[in-house]
């Protein structure tokens, strides 16, 4: 390969749907499951006193709704949002004494939908050898230290040069910002970077605002209360995530000619 300096300085990735294979979700049962565990309950519905589950499903619903709220803010003013505000917004007390609990039963409920494709490893270490940084930016309510034990137990973590959630900054994508955050975070210049994504509002349109490349993973099955109508058009299109080292390659290799 040439050793003039590569067209290509990052590659920056977005996570639910990307680097991990696309599920179909109960949203509103993550909530069931945090608010039960709040006043004690089981997870499934017994012989409990009517009253002490419908309490629990009414703040379940609360939830629900706050969180479907900041999602809808997201898209049409572009406003980040965090478990945190979400659970204030909807009178939850952070100091309960069954929090901690609820916010453990929450994150199990979640974990079958948080791993790693297994293409991510070797994508990541062929994007290295090839002198590539690797980032991360994610619109996401959940924290960095939640984000980075997910990767840590998928033993990815090692391999990220830099990551940025939206939950700590207060824009999520498409803004132009939050992808201006994350060249940052990897130190590269957004000209000689690529962003990959499964959605064409946030992952292409977003990213080419700012100059940088995009590469469309089409292997979601976005709701349509998610989507956004946007004319984008992706500058390539991986099937699957390990073809985004040949699309990488090409590039590469223009400036190698």
């Amino acid at each position: 390969m040439s050793e003039q300096t590569p067209t290509v300085e990052a590659v920056i990735f977005d996570w639910g749907g990307t680097l991990t294979p696309w599920h179909e979700v109960d949203l509103p049962a993550q909530w069931r499951v945090f608010a039960r565990e709040v006043h004690g309950l089981p997870v499934e519905d017994s012989e409990m006193p009517a009253e002490d589950l419908a309490e629990a499903d009414s703040l379940a619903l609360r939830i629900h709704e706050a969180e479907e709220r900041a999602w809808k803010r997201g898209r049409s003013t572009h406003e980040s949002a965090s478990i945190a505000a979400i659970l204030e917004e909807a009178g939850v007390d952070p100091a309960h004494d069954r929090h901690h609990l609820a916010l453990a039963a929450y994150r199990r409920f979640w974990e079958p939908h948080t791993h790693t494709d297994p293409q991510v490893r070797p994508l990541w270490e062929g994007l290295r050898d090839r002198g590539i940084r690797v980032g991360v930016l994610s619109n996401t309510i959940w924290t960095r230290a939640y984000h980075r034990e997910v990767f840590q137990r998928d033993g990815v973590l090692h391999l990220l040069d830099g990551d940025v959630y939206s939950s700590e900054i207060h824009v999520v994508k498409p803004h132009p910002e939050s992808f201006l955050a994350a060249c940052a975070a990897v130190g590269a210049r957004p000209e000689r970077s690529i962003y990959v994504g499964d959605r064409l509002f946030e992952d292409v349109h977003g990213p080419q605002q700012v100059g940088m490349r995009a590469i469309w993973v089409p292997h979601s099955d976005i709701p349509l209360d998610q989507q956004v109508a946007v004319d984008a058009t992706p500058d390539a299109k991986a099937h699957e995530l390990l073809d985004i080292l040949d699309i990488v390659d090409g590039w590469l290799a223009e400036v190698a000619r």
